[in-house]
């Protein structure tokens, strides 16, 4: 499996990016992707997720209402559609799945997902 991440760059806050993440290496019907960001000097943090099979889609808090996750079935790819950009949202972000439905509870921690891409880094300016 392969993840290639890409959309990001750089914008004024209040503005809009659309993150893409192009899976390969077979079918993902079963699997559940992910958003992550990780800011310099902090943690990896949970953004968004979404199961592939209905496309349930899950989010943080801090990003809850301004970005959106979703997937197209045709073009193996999941995308995160991020609005009113704010600079607390700069980071590297990272696209993540995994095989089956982690419980909800889990859903937002890096150490239950099997694949990554290799980031794409989003800077929001003030």
């Amino acid at each position: 499996v392969q993840l290639q991440a890409s959309g990001g760059g750089l914008v004024q806050a209040g503005g809009s990016l659309r993150l893409s993440c192009d899976a390969s290496g077979r079918t993902f019907s079963s699997d559940t992707f992910a958003w992550f960001r990780q800011a310099p000097g902090k943690e990896r943090e949970y953004v968004a997720g979404v199961r592939w099979s209905n496309s349930a889609a899950h989010y943080s808090a801090s990003v809850k209402g301004r970005f959106t996750i979703s997937r197209d079935n045709a073009k193996s790819a999941v995308y995160l559609q991020m609005n009113n950009l704010k600079p607390e949202d700069t980071a590297v972000y990272y696209c993540a799945a995994r095989l089956g439905y982690p419980v909800l509870s889990s859903l937002g921690s890096a150490r239950n997902y099997d694949y990554w891409g290799q980031g794409t880094l989003v800077t929001v300016s003030s």
